[in-house]
């Protein structure tokens, strides 16, 4: 992409109701603009993120055995009065009526909706087990919107359901989602802690939440440190072998981590060495819950069973927020100069600089390494407009492209560019022919 082509409409000025970095940042390197209290166009850079990041999600979900659909944004609040809800979930849902004075509402969740879906087509436990996951746009009318795409009205969320016969396998199915969630966030760069937590409206008595830690996150944390220094790396993970997912959770579960609002002080002084004891900041950014027949029963979402008897499956729920994760990996990184994108969800792979736009020599290295980069499956951005060094490294390091390649007259006719790394600032010299080759080998280096 030519930046005299794209639509980036970065500003220099910080806008003055935005409070925390991602706010800030997001705001200004023009990933999204405001359209009303919680509620966001995404332009296109942003927009190029948020997909990167729906991919991850939707390719470990399918890795982990769920399927996807795709459910209405719109749901009759008959369902949700089947189960108990309508009445009892508060003002953060937005209820409306079409045209026939039938009652609606614009979902916050789906596990009305999906055990509707299931009901009517599943009758018998050798159908079991299922799940199914669909990424869209929820609303919850908050109170007090704030903090950009970190708590925003109108959201991009990964809502996943399983049904299982009974309780043993649908604890496999939570575990199988577990992992999945510590595969997706490792995969994005991001070290997710998965901590007991409350059920709250969406019910139930066994769930875990999933927080990165950040200066400006809403809940404090109480955690063993050696939580934080786990990691799955490149572990081989078979979602049918129980014994090895229980494994997994019980490693990642064991050592001490529960919110502000789970947090025991007697407990975690018991259960942690006072060396080992540590106090954060968290944000959310994934959601998980097992709540057995809750729905089912309800709404009579039965299945024969082995002895021809009608049996309530078993459910749990699975939630990312995919638009709110946009805002914690800002929050995890970035400095005073701007974003720095983990290679897996940035926007563009590299960046190419051009310091003297119109020397014949220097537009025609940029084009070669620009070509050359495409041709090896990379997606560079390059900065060809007619401004300063300044304003291009600048603008470069506000949208946070991990690395960055400067061309300029000094350096060809010595024979190389400078490639430089976002993250570490670093730069090495290199033959413009062999930037493609340094950067893969400076790449997988650093990841």
């Amino acid at each position: 992409m030519r930046l005299t082509r794209y639509f980036l409409p970065v500003l220099k000025e910080t806008p003055a109701d935005a409070q925390i970095a991602s706010h800030r940042l997001m705001l200004r390197s023009a990933m999204v603009r405001q359209m009303s209290a919680g509620i966001y166009s995404w332009l296109p850079l942003g927009f190029r993120v948020l997909q990167n990041i729906e991919k991850i999600v939707h390719e470990e979900q399918v890795c982990a055995g769920a399927h996807p659909i795709l459910m209405p944004t719109i749901q009759s609040a008959d369902l949700w009065r089947e189960s108990g809800r309508y009445d009892a979930y508060g003002p953060e849902m937005l209820r409306i009526k079409d045209r026939h004075d039938r009652d609606m509402l614009y979902g916050p969740t789906n596990e009305e909706m999906v055990t509707d879906i299931f009901r009517k087509a599943v009758g018998s436990y050798k159908e079991l087990p299922q799940m199914l996951y669909h990424i869209q746009w929820k609303f919850r009318d908050e109170i007090r919107p704030r903090f950009g795409v970190m708590r925003g009205r109108e959201f991009l969320m990964k809502d996943g359901y399983s049904f299982d016969i009974d309780k043993e396998s649908a604890i496999h199915s939570y575990n199988r989602m577990l992992v999945s969630y510590l595969r997706t966030f490792e995969r994005m760069g991001l070290t997710a802690l998965p901590m007991r937590a409350d059920t709250g409206p969406i019910g139930g008595d066994h769930s875990h939440e999933f927080l990165i830690l950040a200066d400006t996150g809403e809940s404090e944390v109480f955690l063993d440190k050696s939580v934080t220094e786990l990691r799955l790396g490149e572990r081989e993970v078979d979602y049918a072998d129980r014994a090895q997912l229980a494994s997994i959770v019980e490693e990642w579960t064991t050592p001490y981590a529960r919110t502000d609002e789970t947090h025991d002080a007697a407990v975690f002084e018991s259960e942690t060495p006072e060396a080992r004891r540590m106090t954060a900041r968290g944000i959310e950014v994934g959601h998980i819950f097992y709540f057995g027949d809750k729905y089912s029963k309800a709404m009579k979402a039965e299945v024969a069973g082995p002895e021809g008897s009608l049996i309530p499956v078993e459910m749990g729920s699975y939630g990312i927020g995919v638009s709110r994760l946009v805002g914690a990996l800002i929050e995890a990184n970035h400095d005073d100069n701007g974003i720095i994108w983990p290679e897996a969800v940035a926007p563009f792979d590299v960046a190419i600089v051009n310091l003297k736009q119109g020397d014949e020599k220097a537009d025609a290295a940029c084009n070669e390494l620009y070509a050359a980069f495409s041709g090896a499956g990379y997606e560079p951005i390059y900065d060809d407009r007619e401004e300063r060094a300044g304003a291009k490294f600048a603008t470069m390091d506000l949208i946070g492209i991990p690395w960055r390649i400067t061309v300029g007259p000094r350096g060809l006719k010595n024979g190389v560019v400078e490639l430089t790394s976002r993250r570490s600032g670093e730069s090495i010299e290199v033959a413009p022919a062999e930037a493609v080759e340094k950067y893969v080998e400076l790449r997988r280096a650093a990841s």
